[in-house]
């Protein structure tokens, strides 16, 4: 499956209010689920010292989904493709590897 065509079949199951015009949601969404995902983690490090098994890899795997639909809806309220998303983000990483400006800290590096 490509960015495309989740972003599609994705968008079939967003029912939030004012869909289309609610970014703020959206934002949100992908703030509270990526916190899981953080969440998860903390509780292996805090109670299996880092070791990660299978139920807890499909766990976070499943978080991360949830991360994936906030971030195609956030794409989506902002009409902008996340096939596109994530071509620019490659685009801006290989540039900086080429420059070798992978390490450091700016936007614009």
């Amino acid at each position: 499956m490509t960015f495309a065509e989740y972003q599609l079949k994705s968008r079939q199951t967003a029912i939030y209010p004012d869909r289309d015009n609610n970014l703020t949601y959206t934002i949100l969404g992908l703030v509270g689920e990526a916190g899981e995902v953080a969440e998860k983690l903390k509780k292996i490090i805090r109670d299996q010292d880092y070791q990660i098994n299978e139920e807890n890899r499909q766990a976070i795997a499943d978080e991360l989904g949830d991360v994936l639909w906030y971030l195609a809806q956030n794409a989506s309220e902002l009409k902008i493709d996340l096939e596109e998303i994530a071509n620019r983000n490659l685009e801006k990483l290989f540039s900086r590897q080429a420059r070798n400006q992978l390490k450091g800290s700016g936007d614009n590096r």
